[in-house]
């Protein structure tokens, strides 16, 4: 049987409220690369050849302007709208909802637009092209109906810190077989001088592993996530959601890695992440990029003249 064309979902339709804008279409190369063009290169590079952006109308008209040219000889493209009204039947949005639903609805929306296992990254992060090689190859692996089929790109803690303020990440457990056993959302995340930890509610410090295994929101999935998926969905509706809590992927999975009702392969990098949490990052993100472009990593523009 013919392998399956390997799709990159991009999440796209993020408000970037702590950054103060969309973060994914602020220019960060020399040429005016957005993080986005860096990633689907790096994913074209390791052998996908379908991308579907998750997007909002205002967004989908910048990345359309932005990419539909370089990428039309490249790969095949789709965009999917990530609508607040895209909820299961018996259930309704609140008038005064105005955020996204999360990750976890945004990876749904594109559901019908993914016929076989596919990767997930966010727009505003840089993943690097060691991470998006070491994913290609577990879903190459992945059209074995005996394989694994969802997997977890985790990166050491101390790869994914920023100097200019705290950030939240997702700090897993792997078991001693690599798979994960449970992802925990941890707010404040830092470096102290030589520690890195985060605050609890009560203010108190805990010290974490440099080398912590995170999560970055890079996952490779398989189709048959959705139903289960959908299922967490429903109950995160009925549980009355304030206006600005969110469906995030992340938590479903944990809910569903507690059930037992998927396994998750932990997929170690030893790639750096770069993202812009806080808008002072993007001197350091531009600067890092500057320093791959002129190391040779990326053409400069990235997509030609």
């Amino acid at each position: 049987m013919a392998r399956q064309a390997m799709t990159l979902v991009v999440l796209a339709a993020g408000m970037g409220s702590r950054f103060g804008g969309p973060k994914q279409i602020e220019a960060v190369g020399p040429n005016g690369e957005i993080i986005l063009d860096y990633s689907v290169y790096d994913a074209l590079a390791a052998g996908f050849s379908r991308v579907v952006f998750v997007v909002r109308d205002e967004v989908e008209a910048v990345l359309r302007r932005r990419l539909e040219a370089p990428l039309a000889s490249r790969c095949d493209v789709a965009y999917v709208l990530q609508r607040l009204d895209d909820v299961p039947a018996g259930f309704s949005v609140p008038s005064s909802r105005v955020r996204p639903w999360g990750t976890g609805q945004a990876v749904l929306a594109c559901r019908d637009a993914v016929p076989g296992p596919f990767a997930v990254v966010n727009a505003d992060d840089f993943y690097g092209a060691e991470a998006f090689e070491t994913l290609a190859r577990f879903l190459i692996s992945s059209d074995d109906a005996t394989s694994e089929r969802n997997a977890l790109v985790g990166y050491a803690l101390d790869a994914t810190l920023t100097e200019h303020g705290s950030v939240s990440r997702g700090v897993c457990e792997v078991n001693r077989n690599g798979y994960l056993a449970s992802i925990i959302e941890r707010h404040g995340v830092a470096q102290r001088g030589s520690d890195i930890g985060y605050q609890d509610n009560a203010g108190a410090w805990h010290a974490v592993s440099r080398d912590a295994c995170t999560s970055m929101n890079f996952w490779g999935l398989d189709p048959s996530l959705s139903p289960l998926l959908e299922r967490e969905f429903r109950s995160f509706l009925a549980s009355s959601p304030s206006d600005t809590e969110e469906f995030r992927l992340p938590t479903a999975i944990g809910t569903l890695l507690a059930t037992q009702e998927v396994a998750v392969r932990v997929l170690r990098t030893a790639a750096t992440w770069l993202g812009v949490t806080h808008r002072e990052d993007l001197v350091w993100v531009r600067e890092r990029i500057r320093d791959r472009v002129n190391a040779g990593d990326y053409p400069s523009p990235i997509w030609g003249a």
